[in-house]
């Protein structure tokens, strides 16, 4: 990446974002934010680091005038970590700049033979941001900014533009590579894995969720960013005008009087914030929270398809989803990640509470908790898209989203039912997920999560429960059996 420059072009080079070096005297220098320390610097390698946190210098502006191997060194390992911005020029001009978010694969050779860019990825997404002309794809480690019409007309294909001369078509075609933004034939319509995702799909996957791409919870999630420029917009919708009808009002006390058990959780549910660090739930109560809201209950085989059936409605019977128990705090069980199997009613261990992994779940999740305490149990809801994009084109990951809602609301209802407080949290860590269950995020992926456990501030409902329905274990089915419908 860092030999001379082929006459006429050039790469320039800049930290990314949210990077940057400290520098001291004695050689030494501090790479935030992984706050990485280097010692025994040269001179120029010191003058490197304090230029780059400058402004953009071309290897050729930089000490020794790209001819110090220490200077080229030490940008080599700067790139390889995801550190830099790599912008290519020609006769002084910007044509291109990969900004990186995730830390890069090496970078093949270039093949100056080169004179066209493979196939785009049908992943591929290049749209304005901030003025910006912006290359994207969902499974890339960077993105890619355009500045040159040229460019653009080489990765669209569109004709009636200046192309770029065939050495930066070459190091463009790389860098395409490089990225992941090229395919090769027919391999993402032939793999079912990638034949099934949508573009829109696997982009707004990755923009949505957190853990690859976005990484700073100062830009992601509940940050009100609207505050000080636009007012917040009410929570009730203008009336529309002529004459309402009235609707009879529902007596909630007498429903509850007559045991209307939906009635008293529908209404008692409220969002747990804070739990019962003294008293956290056991696995009987585990046990029987998953066994009513994600438990299989049938299983019918029609042709060479298998539709399940569970306690929430899924969309064609199909049932993508998949629950994993973080556990940190239950009564009769080792702390660690589970998987519910739905079908024999069973917890299989995935990993143990140690895994460094597991922070990255738990860590979060505490934002929404008093205190910033950490949560007795987690519930990780991850889906097999397959099971759903085998059937469905176009809508599979909105179909997916509603069906996290539907298991959400089945699963709070039943929790203030036994006297367990619950709050839904809409992000989840997708990487730290993938790392600890061990799958293809392609083939499964997290969509959301939910905490459960002990409420430290009991209402009603919950000391009505406590007191008088204490929970007792459910009978497990043989193995390989399954239960039949009532």
């Amino acid at each position: 990446m860092t030999a001379a420059p082929v006459t006429g072009h050039e790469f320039a080079y800049a930290f990314r974002a949210g990077a940057s070096a400290m520098t001291a005297s004695g050689g030494v220098a501090v790479l935030l934010p992984a706050k990485q320390r280097l010692t025994g610097l040269t001179p120029a390698q010191m003058q490197t680091l304090k230029a780059l946190g400058r402004g953009r210098p071309a290897l050729s502006e930089l000490p020794g005038a790209g001819a110090d191997p220490a200077v080229t060194g030490i940008l080599d390992q700067l790139v390889g970590q995801g550190l830099l911005t790599v912008t290519m020029r020609w006769a002084g001009a910007d044509l291109y700049t990969l900004r990186p978010f995730d830390t890069p694969p090496p970078r093949p050779p270039v093949s100056h033979e080169c004179t066209a860019v493979e196939q785009l990825s049908k992943f591929t997404v290049i749209h304005r941001v901030d003025g910006r002309c912006v290359a994207e794809h969902p499974l890339s480690w960077c993105d890619i900014e355009i500045h040159d019409a040229g460019v653009l007309a080489v990765l669209t294909g569109l004709p009636g533009v200046d192309r770029p001369v065939p050495p930066v078509v070459a190091e463009l075609a790389r860098d395409l590579t490089w990225a992941g933004f090229t395919t090769q034939d027919d391999a993402e319509e032939s793999g079912f894995a990638t034949r099934s995702w949508g573009a829109h799909e696997l982009w707004f996957h990755r923009k949505s969720t957190f853990g690859v791409r976005a990484k700073d919870w100062g830009r992601f999630g509940p940050t009100k960013w609207a505050a000080g420029s636009y007012p917040p917009l009410p929570a009730r919708k203008p009336e529309y005008p002529g004459p309402a009808v009235a609707l009879k009002d529902v007596d909630l006390d007498e429903l509850r009087v007559t045991g209307d058990a939906l009635t008293s959780a529908i209404e008692d549910r409220r969002s747990c914030r804070d739990f019962d660090t003294t008293s956290t739930p056991t696995l009987d109560q585990l046990g029987e929270f998953l066994y009513r809201t994600h438990r299989n209950r049938e299983l019918r085989v029609i042709g060479t398809e298998e539709f399940p059936s569970r306690p929430y409605p899924s969309g064609g019977g199909l049932y993508e989803l998949e629950v994993y128990p973080v556990v940190r705090e239950c009564q009769g069980l080792s702390a660690g990640m589970y998987h519910y199997d739905s079908f024999d009613h069973v917890l299989r261990p995935v990993t143990g509470i140690e895994h460094a992994a597991i922070g990255r779940l738990l860590t979060p999740s505490s934002l929404t908790l008093s205190g910033g305490q950490l949560p007795q149990i987690l519930f990780v809801f991850a889906a097999r898209v397959g099971r759903i994009m085998w059937t469905y084109e176009q809508i599979p990951y909105a179909v997916m989203l509603k069906h996290v809602g539907v298991l959400t609301q089945t699963m709070s209802l039943v929790a203030t039912d036994m006297g367990l407080g619950t709050v839904a949290q809409g992000y989840c860590d997708t990487a730290a997920f993938a790392e600890l269950a061990g799958v293809d995020e392609l083939t499964e992926c997290a969509l959301g999560s939910l905490v459960l456990g002990t409420p430290e501030t009991l209402n009603d409902r919950h000391r009505e429960v406590r007191s008088s329905h204490p929970h007792r274990p459910l009978p497990r089915w043989p193995p390989g059996r399954l239960p039949t419908r009532r």
